[in-house]
């Protein structure tokens, strides 16, 4: 059963070693990897798919309770306890939505179909994306935020991976601190790749990219805690003007005193 994934330092892209040593990652926590755009978290993230053991250009290794983690890990797929969530997830089948939690559901339970589990995923999903998904949707039908959220749903209520990877989701229009209060209801590691301070101050940490170095980990502070109620409030207003204009509504002076 894993426990811990543990992040042992490699090098950035002028051949620096990234001076963190190792950073060990609990079941339960939120964890985020920020930094400007080409500073190197896509290369992290894959790093720990892949479960990298100095074999990649980081020269990064990943650890799984302390030790290397086992071949079928690495070279079985269906073995895999990882899963990862990008921003340009696309379906190739047109299942019914249905169809699909039902197969997934059949292989978490060896063969049976898990109804009960199908409806934990859709009523997940659905506090995620401002627009229901119905279970007879077909998937290619599903807008790119529906899409996200049925795949954060089926990755944490019916797949049992432990470990989920969440590719900047913040801009397929999820609902950002939902997902991170629903998610701490399952005991998974969350790492999720952002640009977003919703998200990063409501994770227990969060790698700072640069160079394609991990120069910082920082914790979240009792004070940065504080500041995000602050930023959830600024947020809200954003999204509620947002969706005014989604409905067709003009910004007023009202309108924004309203939404403040």
């Amino acid at each position: 059963m894993i426990q811990t994934i543990s992040l042992v330092n490699g090098r950035g892209k002028n051949g620096r070693t990234e001076s963190f040593g190792r950073v060990d990652m609990q079941m339960g926590q939120v964890i985020s990897i920020v930094g400007p755009t080409g500073s190197g978290k896509t290369t992290l993230i894959n790093d720990i798919e892949l479960f990298a053991d100095g074999d990649t250009p980081s020269g990064r290794r990943v650890l799984i309770n302390g030790a290397p983690p086992p071949a079928d890990f690495r070279y079985n797929p269906a073995r895999n306890p990882i899963a990862l969530i990008t921003q340009h997830t696309t379906f190739l089948s047109d299942l019914p939505v249905r169809e699909f939690l039902l197969t997934h559901s059949r292989v978490r339970t060896g063969g049976g179909e898990a109804p009960q589990l199908v409806a934990e995923a859709i009523a997940f999903a659905n506090q995620l994306t401002g627009e229901p998904i119905e279970l007879d949707n077909r998937m290619t039908e599903l807008s790119g935020g529906q899409t996200r959220a049925l795949l954060i749903a089926d990755a944490t209520v019916i797949c049992c991976t432990p470990v989920v990877l969440l590719d900047e989701v913040e801009n397929a229009g999820i609902h950002r601190t939902r997902a991170v209060e629903l998610l701490r209801q399952h005991r998974k590691i969350f790492i999720f790749v952002t640009h977003d301070p919703r998200i990063a101050l409501l994770s227990d940490f969060r790698l700072v990219m640069q160079g394609g170095c991990v120069t910082q980990v920082l914790h979240t502070s009792h004070e940065e805690r504080e500041v995000s109620i602050h930023v959830r409030r600024l947020d809200d207003t954003l999204s509620t003007l947002r969706e005014l204009l989604r409905q067709g509504q003009r910004l007023t002076s009202a309108a924004l005193e309203a939404a403040v």
